[in-house]
């Protein structure tokens, strides 16, 4: 059974930062391209940032492009998405995602369910 499992939101001022990790099992992530999306409520849900399976190749949406950073450590079947200067825009529930491709792609068929990230002074 596959399963992604995210971590390490919460609640964080203004300016602050947090990491989130997602650990995946029932499958090798090195074929794998990765991405993370949020969803805040009433919005539709934002593709956030993207990684190819070699890690060679990243895309990040320009709402976030500068301040987060997404990485992969395949050996540990885990990846990461680093959010610095984070706004009150930001608030959302963050999903990771991966898919069986080498670049990143349209449509990610694997999810996690999600953590929750507030931003709020």
């Amino acid at each position: 059974q596959l399963q992604l499992v995210e971590s390490g939101g919460g609640l964080v001022q203004p300016g602050g930062s947090l990491r989130l990790s997602c650990a995946i099992s029932g499958f090798t992530l090195d074929y794998y391209a990765i991405g993370w999306f949020r969803q805040a409520p009433g919005k539709e849900r934002e593709g956030v940032a993207c990684i190819s399976s070699s890690g060679g190749s990243t895309n990040y949406a320009d709402s976030v492009k500068g301040r987060f950073t997404i990485s992969r450590d395949n050996a540990k079947n885990t990846f990461f998405l680093q959010m610095n200067s984070l706004k009150p825009e930001d608030t959302a529930v963050y999903y990771c995602a991966a898919e069986r491709l080498g670049g990143c792609p349209s449509i990610f068929r694997s999810w996690g369910q999600g953590t929750q990230v507030t931003v709020s002074s």
